[in-house]
């Protein structure tokens, strides 16, 4: 059984200071120098309890040295229970249904965001408010202006952020990175990077009954800054192929595999806290399945070839079918004068082969994928230090994902999109604008 609730507008209304903040603060959410020292445990709490924070929990979290997670917390009772059940083992994971709550009464240093996309901005903000270090699952927004006031929120509120995109610490990768970064192997001349599949929209269908054990606001606030649909376990279970939720986050999609690749091409341009120029349709919108010649449309979404340019002139080709891929797909190729080289999550390929076979090429990691990844987000919550992926370079990979989306749908065949970088806005397309921020829902705006 949970901790007790709070309601949805006493925990919006904690979050933004009406009601008194969190007993128990980390003394560096007040200005001080309260980090954990170098010896110290991390204790961290789990903000959504679905398939990713079960790979975590069970794959990864157990074996980083110096985190120990203390608290979980899902809006559905029977989900807190099954996990805390399946894998705390021998450990004890307080359980809560209100994450605010779970701030308020656990001596954290710091949470895990890995709630749905459509709420993660939300729940990120006020977790950072409320004096937490955050771990946020990618995509990690809905929009790009939602995605600029997180960074904003991290910047006022002195956060320490690590964003999910693992492979700017697995080390080959990074190694793999520095030589085109460093121009080892000359002028790059273009990347190309799988065309990944958008999301779609949701045609209402007869709702249906709440999932067994959801509380009566439940589905409210589920649901968070979207329109209230009636409920359906196909949106519920579903979600991350519709429009409402995220940018196309299952596999092979925008902003599921495509902010992974999209954040490696970004670390190896040494573009992290900038981005394109242009962004061109560069055929017809489809929907098509996953998979190239497959029928199978429950793997569905549009697509359509687009280019993206940055200022010195690489051009960013998101031309290929995951049937094309010599690797996974969570990558990308680069053409340079010393010929190509193909850098995927934990693997490389390249021609001529003699380009990765160097002596300082680390190898593939023998560790859990992640594990690098939120090691170095620990040590950074004790150091203050800026994590590997910090929240401004997650902002301006994802910020890629919503371009291509942008692109197909306002863009026309061939025309030049011209994005400005520093603003965040196109020069020369006010539809495209228009979809840089969605209206939230009544009780869910960002503080």
């Amino acid at each position: 059984m949970a901790h007790g609730k709070l309601t949805r507008r006493e925990a919006i209304k904690a979050g933004l200071g009406v009601l008194a903040l969190p007993t128990i603060i980390p003394s560096r959410a007040l200005g001080q120098n309260g980090a954990p020292g170098a010896n110290d445990t991390v204790n961290v709490g789990i903000i959504g309890l679905g398939g990713r924070a079960r790979w975590l929990a069970e794959y990864t979290l157990r074996s980083v040295p110096g985190l120990r997670v203390a608290a979980v917390c899902d809006i559905l009772e029977p989900r807190v229970d099954s996990f805390v059940n399946d894998l705390a083992g021998d450990q004890t994971w307080n359980r809560y249904t209100n994450f605010l709550e779970m701030i308020e009464r656990e001596n954290l240093d710091g949470v895990m965001v890995e709630t749905t996309t459509h709420t993660r901005a939300w729940v990120t903000v006020l977790a950072m408010q409320a004096g937490m270090d955050v771990y946020i699952e990618k995509p990690m927004c809905l929009t790009i202006a939602e995605g600029r006031e997180m960074v904003n929120a991290a910047r006022r509120y002195g956060r320490v952020t690590q964003v999910g995109t693992q492979q700017r610490t697995i080390p080959i990768n990074n190694w793999a990175s520095d030589l085109v970064k460093s121009g080892a192997l000359g002028k790059v001349h273009a990347v190309i990077a799988p065309n990944f599949t958008g999301p779609i929209r949701w045609e209402d269908k007869p709702g249906q009954p709440l999932p067994e054990g959801a509380s009566p606001t439940f589905w409210d606030e589920w649901t968070n800054q979207t329109v209230l649909r009636p409920y359906h376990p196909e949106l519920h279970y579903g979600w991350a192929q519709w429009w409402d939720y995220d940018g196309g986050g299952m596999s092979f999609g925008v902003t599921g595999w495509g902010t992974h690749a999209y954040d490696q091409i970004q670390r190896a341009l040494g573009t992290d806290e900038t981005g394109p120029v242009e962004v061109v349709l560069e055929e017809p919108v489809a929907v098509k399945s996953i998979w190239t010649d497959s029928d199978d449309m429950s793997l569905a979404g549009p697509r359509a070839k687009v280019t993206m340019r940055y200022a010195d002139g690489v051009e960013l080709r998101l031309h290929r079918d995951r049937q094309g891929n010599t690797l996974h797909g969570l990558g990308a190729r680069f053409l340079c004068d010393a010929g190509e080289l193909e850098i995927e999550r934990n693997a490389l390929a390249s021609d001529p082969e003699d380009i990765i076979a160097s002596p300082d090429n680390p190898g593939p990691n023998p560790m859990d994928e992640c594990y690098y990844h939120v090691l170095d987000w620990v040590e950074c919550i004790k150091s203050r230090q800026r994590c590997a992926a910090d929240i401004e370079y997650g902002q301006r990979a994802t910020s890629l994902c919503y371009l291509v989306n942008i692109a197909r749908d306002v863009g026309r065949v061939g025309e030049i999109l011209r994005w400005d970088p520093a603003a965040e806005r196109f020069t020369n397309c006010d539809e495209g604008n228009a979809m840089l921020s969605r209206v939230p829902r009544e009780g869910y705006e960002l503080p």
